[in-house]
């Protein structure tokens, strides 16, 4: 068996419990989902909301594999500790109630790290929230456009087993950096779950996996060499139009990848 190709709800014409009906009628093997908020849909700890994702994915036999918290996109991680924090443990908190190992949270836009001021708030603010994600044995990770020694600065800098770094294969692109050097310098602390996209642009009809100018082939390849834990493929291209030729599409160019990559549990909880 072969590492899983999943989907982003937040990248797909449904979402809740229909995005995860739609990962079961395309082939996926899981779902990432996201928390929601003001702008992305009703928060995921709405009322019977997590109930309903769990029923069905255990009716569809699809795995949810991830909660991303991109309200953060519009908050800021690093803003004040009482809006924050709560919202931290939020998306914490409904990652146990849906049984998901991982959570992560963005580097963008408002959370974006632009300096050394941003870089110190986001690894303290971090630092605290991986405390808080093993307590509840989940990981936390990250997923910014810092190159390697950047990114692995900020892993030593947070100091916690809990801790990982998201990978995309081409949000670095996009800002002049080598995905596959990235890999190079931080394969031990990525993420089980990897990101597939391909660009430009990010937002509308990209280009097919492959065909862009991510070299994502070379992406792959350096996951290999360096051995990187990849539990699941990711597609992060956008397919909010619907367009299932090109979904599906995407989904046999990330099998084809995943066979490279044997099958493995997720990590789950605080060990590296």
């Amino acid at each position: 068996m072969s590492c899983k190709v999943g989907l982003t709800e937040w990248r797909l014409a449904a979402s809740g419990p229909e995005a995860v009906r739609l990962a079961a009628l395309v082939g996926a093997d899981g779902v990432q989902l996201d928390f929601g908020g003001p702008g992305r849909g009703e928060p995921i700890d709405g009322p019977g909301r997590i109930e309903a994702l769990r029923a069905a994915a255990a009716e569809c036999g699809v795995d949810l594999l991830a909660l991303a918290g991109n309200q953060f996109n519009d908050v800021g991680l690093t803003a004040e500790s009482e809006i924050v924090r709560p919202l931290l443990i939020r998306l914490l908190d409904a990652a146990v109630e849906l049984g998901v190992p991982l959570v992560f949270v963005p580097s963008f836009r408002r959370s974006a790290i632009d300096g050394l001021e941003s870089f110190t708030r986001t690894a303290e603010v971090l630092r605290w929230a991986s405390a808080e994600a093993a307590a509840r044995h989940v990981l936390l990770a990250n997923e910014n456009v810092l190159d390697g020694e950047r990114a692995r600065a900020l892993a030593e800098e947070i100091d916690s087993p809990a801790f990982r770094l998201v990978l995309d294969t081409f949000n670095p692109v996009a800002t002049g950096r080598c995905v596959a050097e990235l890999v190079a310098l931080a394969s031990d602390l990525l993420a089980d779950q990897v990101h597939l996209k391909d660009g430009p642009p990010t937002v509308g009809a990209s280009p097919l996996l492959g065909s862009g100018i991510g070299k994502l082939d070379e992406t792959v390849d350096a996951l290999r060499r360096h051995q990187a834990p990849v539990h699941a493929f990711v597609l992060e291209n956008d397919y909010r139009d619907g367009d299932s030729v090109r979904l599906a599409a995407d989904l046999a160019w990330a099998r084809r990848r995943a066979e490279l990559f044997p099958a493995r549990h997720s990590i789950r909880g605080a060990g590296r």
